[in-house]
């Protein structure tokens, strides 16, 4: 056995050796991925149906516990279970017809039963209720209108107890929201205003009705708390200042007059008050200038002040608020505080079933807690073991993540050469496409045109020399030239026949100007047909140096080097050739070696040969191999062994 086929046979086994392990190998590495992937699928799948779960019971229950956290903060200031029944139906109801939140408008009455004292039975709903509606119309914020309600219920408790809380909260809700929309005001700027008057007028024995008319009027020129102030300022000297200008303001048991009277008393005796001295006046008797800014405005409409302090006296319900609130929802908002109510009664169904099971699993919790601290050695092994197989499921993770980034990159591998070759495709068009391109491509024809006429002049020569074509247009040049020659001539027998005519009959005039014209027109036909065979002989005799440099060129041998350059003899060495068939050989023996190592399959080459022979029953005797050129051995040993 020669040493090439041993050599050949050693190969061939050692691929075999190679090719089964790599095989399962192979098999072992891609069941692990599926096994990764399918196990990442199912906890994926397990963990978003879970998650889905929660969420949606999450989502109906959510409103619930933010109701009962609600009534729980005001049930801890003492309100009966009745109470804080009726507050919750009354915050559904406000809820849905509003558009908005019941969660907020039960805290709301926190801020209410903190600041009103006694509030028993429905009070606390309808004072709530009072307030919803109150900052809807007014464009207030709820915070801001319980606050106005406390403020007005501390100044005016004894007329709320007489009334009755609910009554007088109501006609408070409704006279509010008209002063509001009858001097173009809001419910911040009211509640502004008499946070700073106070109790002031409400310790002369002024109305309420008359308190919002005067506060509202004077707005229409400054903010609330500048008219709480100036207010006050008056009601602090009207007492001094009846002394002072000789007026009574006061009423036989001493209580104030209406302002309507006591402006009324000034304008008798001061008129417009429309001079410095009068205003000066003024301003001793009541001893600010605020005092006298809140003459002046209200004395400017006296009837109509008037006016409005009747109409806001005859509102006793909250009518115009409800109406005002009305207008101003939106219909998207209460679809959307339906939705809540109706979570939120359905939660509050759900609650009584599933809180023992939360009290079930809070109970777990603290055994399990509990025997933590029981068992610590039992914990310790427990959270060991959980830390083992998250670090499994890190480590096979980890793994898969590999494998698909490797598999990425090859992917995009793939794709940047794709990339590449769409983008040569378009760059290709182009360049065909760009007329610079043809210019170039001309440029270069032309010159490779003049190489191949260097190189082949005198086989064009000759061939012109035997082209018919060639000669007849030479003759015709030639017999171009001879008529522009013999038609000069003609024409100048015929000038001097017409001279010798005009100089028989004394016409000298007419024909000098005749003979001018055509000899003009001789001259350029004249210079025209020089100028063409002198062209032609020009060409003719730069051809034919051009002919003899290249000659001359040629005998000196660089012709030849042109010929090599431009299409001479290119053929190959024999080593070249040796290696262009050697290459050609790899390429075969390449393609029958297959594409990676992992499409080997598992039990090897000689595996598959032999089961290609138990299966087929067919058993190969002999194996021939004709080629027209000898094998090489060692370059066959090389190609399986790439295999």
């Amino acid at each position: 056995m020669s040493s090439r086929l041993e050599k050949l046979l050693f190969s061939v086994s050692l691929i075999d050796k190679v090719s089964g392990p790599a095989g399962k190998i192979a098999a072992q590495i891609d069941q692990l991925n599926r096994r990764a992937t399918q196990g990442f699928a199912q906890v994926g799948v397990g963990a978003a149906g879970l998650f889905s779960t929660g969420y949606a019971l999450s989502s109906i229950l959510s409103p619930a516990i933010e109701m009962d956290r609600a009534l729980g903060e005001v049930k801890s200031l003492g309100v009966a279970d009745s109470a804080l029944k009726q507050l919750e139906k009354t915050a559904l109801s406000f809820s849905t017809r509003y558009g908005e939140s019941a969660t907020d408008f039960v805290r709301s009455s926190y801020d209410i039963q903190s600041a009103i004292a006694g509030l028993t039975g429905n009070e606390l709903s309808k004072f709530t209720q009072a307030s919803g509606v109150l900052a809807k119309a007014t464009k207030s914020d709820t915070g801001t209108i319980t606050d106005y309600m406390g403020t007005m219920y501390g100044i005016f408790q004894n007329t709320a107890n007489q009334m009755g809380k609910a009554e007088w909260v109501q006609m408070l809700a409704g006279q509010t929201a008209s002063a509001v929309q009858m001097f173009k005001t809001t419910g911040s700027e009211m509640a502004a205003s008499f946070a700073n008057l106070g109790a002031e007028a409400q310790s002369h024995g002024v109305a309420m009705n008359e308190q919002m008319a005067i506060l509202g009027t004077l707005q229409a020129t400054m903010s609330g708390s500048e008219a709480g102030t100036k207010y006050k300022s008056f009601l602090a000297g009207v007492g001094k200042a009846q002394a002072e200008l000789g007026l009574r303001f006061t009423d036989s048991q001493g209580k104030l007059l209406p302002m309507v009277d006591i402006l009324q008393k000034i304008q008798s005796k001061y008129g417009e008050i429309d001079t410095v001295a009068e205003s000066d006046a003024l301003r001793k008797a009541f001893g600010t200038k605020e005092a006298v800014g809140l003459i002046k405005l209200l004395s400017q409409n006296v009837e109509g002040l008037a006016g409005n302090i009747s109409a806001l006296g005859s509102l006793n319900g909250m009518d115009k608020a409800m109406e005002m609130a009305d207008a101003m929802v939106d219909p998207w908002e209460r679809l959307g505080a339906v939705g809540e109510a109706v979570k939120t009664v359905f939660g509050r169904v759900m609650q009584p079933v599933l809180v023992p099971l939360a009290n079930s699993l809070i109970s777990g919790g603290e055994a399990i807690v509990r025997w933590t601290e029981l068992f610590p050695n039992l914990t310790r092994v427990i959270g060991i073991g959980t830390l083992v197989v998250f670090g499994l499921v890190a480590a096979v993770s980890a793994f898969s993540l590999a494998t698909g980034v490797a598999g990425m990159a090859m992917a995009g591998w793939h794709s940047i050469l794709l990339v590449g070759r769409t983008a040569l495709l378009l760059f290709n068009a182009a360049l065909w496409a760009n007329p610079i391109t043809w210019v170039v491509g001309g440029v270069l024809l032309l010159g490779a045109a003049l190489a191949g006429l260097v190189i082949y002049w005198d086989k064009v020569q000759a061939a012109l020399a035997k082209s018919v074509v060639f000669q007849l247009l030479r003759l015709a040049v030639q017999g171009l030239t001879a008529s522009l020659s013999f038609l000069w001539d003609g024409l100048g027998m015929i000038i001097d026949g017409w001279k010798l005519l005009f100089d028989l009959f004394g016409v000298t005039t007419v024909f000098n100007n005749v003979l001018t014209l055509f000899q003009a027109i001789g001259t350029v036909i004249g210079a025209v047909a020089s100028a063409i065979g002198w062209l032609i002989q020009k060409v003719w005799q730069a051809t034919n140096l051009f002919a003899g440099f290249l000659k001359t060129v040629a005998d000196n041998g660089l012709i030849q080097s042109i010929a090599g350059l431009f299409g001479g003899d290119n053929s190959l060495n024999l080593n070249q050739k040796v290696e262009q068939e050697r290459d050609a050989m790899n390429q075969v023996a390449g393609r029958i070696s297959g594409d990676r190592l992992n499409a080997v399959p598992t039990g090897g080459l000689m595996q598959q040969i032999s089961n290609a022979t138990h299966n087929k029953g067919t058993t190969v005797e002999k194996m021939e191999i004709h080629t027209n050129q000898p094998v090489n051995g060692f370059l066959l040993a090389d190609e399986l062994a790439l295999a």
